[in-house]
């Protein structure tokens, strides 16, 4: 991912697109816990025809998150953690800025007189 001038490129701003929606976030999970699974058994945990599955699972394909293998009639999705990877990367100053200002705030409460003392 680029840290240059804010700008992603379309594979990033796909990623991140895919994973603002909360559906697709539960289906990378239960791929993630449960392994690779047709879609009837992703559509199973969700209150939605298998059309509206079907266009997340797309969103998802289409971002890099997930594959598709066809085996007979079924289509098998597999979580692809590649991206995920890059998205981690992408965060980690963000992080690392906030362990940082936690670990001022813990300095600073530390040095606090603490109230129950007379």
């Amino acid at each position: 991912m680029s840290t240059g001038t804010g700008t992603g490129t379309a594979a990033e701003d796909r990623v991140f697109a895919a994973l603002a929606n909360a559906t697709r976030r539960e289906v990378l999970r239960l791929l993630r816990e449960r392994g690779p699974q047709p879609v009837q058994a992703l559509a199973d945990h969700f209150d939605m025809r298998r059309p509206s599955l079907s266009e997340h699972l797309r969103v998802l394909r289409e971002a890099g998150l997930v594959s598709e293998q066809r085996s007979g009639r079924q289509r098998i999705y597999r979580l692809e953690a590649a991206p995920l990877a890059e998205v981690q990367d992408w965060l980690h100053p963000y992080e690392r800025f906030w362990r940082d200002r936690l670990k001022g705030l813990g300095e600073l409460l530390d040095r606090l007189p603490d109230d129950d003392q007379p």
